[in-house]
């Protein structure tokens, strides 16, 4: 669908749904808090977006600090250290807590899991699929490794079991620790 919106409103827009969705969580935000906290009317917001698990999830998108497919240094051992280096603990606290808010609110908004599997997890596997397979072309992975199809269960793993195991947030030192001593030697890079 075309956009009515400048980048910078859709931005603008973006961070408030974001911001909401912190405050008061997914199944208490409403187009309505949306529309009054952007100055938007509700109209126009499902003009744009068609839906709350659609907007949530576009704004879940556009604040992404890493983008996976822009990533390409020749290494794999580099584009994991190109994630880690753009990862700042702050943000990554907050969104750790947001997604984990997220995972809970999926299993009572069918809605909201199909969303998030188009619009986000879908992409960000075939980015990191790029990532893998530019590896594999290079002789870094073989391409049979059975770790390949695991990579995002241990990655999200990662997220879930700090938290859990340590009562801990997930840092990027503790990312890039993981990812020395886990990730990579289980692609045998």
């Amino acid at each position: 669908m075309a956009s009515r919106l400048t980048p910078e409103r859709e931005a603008e827009l973006y961070t408030a749904v974001l911001e909401l969705l912190r405050e008061v969580g997914y199944d208490a935000l409403t187009m309505d808090a949306v529309a009054a906290r952007t100055r938007c009317s509700k109209a126009t917001l499902y003009r744009q977006w068609g839906s709350k698990p659609h907007l949530v999830v576009m704004a879940l998108r556009h604040d992404k600090p890493v983008k996976l497919a822009e990533i390409d240094t020749g290494s794999l051992r580099g584009d994991f250290d190109v994630m880690l280096q753009r990862t700042d603990d702050c943000r990554l606290e907050k969104d750790t807590a947001l997604m984990r808010g997220l995972a809970h609110a999926v299993h009572n908004n069918p809605d909201l899991l199909r969303a998030m599997r188009e619009l986000l997890v879908e992409p960000e596997m075939d980015s990191l699929d790029e990532v893998l397979q530019r590896a594999v072309r290079r002789g870094e992975i073989a391409a049979d490794n059975p770790a390949l199809k695991l990579l995002p269960h241990m990655l999200i793993g990662a997220f879930v079991a700090r938290p859990l195991i340590e009562d801990q947030p997930v840092d990027a030192a503790f990312l890039s620790a993981y990812v020395n001593a886990v990730v990579l030697p289980s692609l045998g890079a």
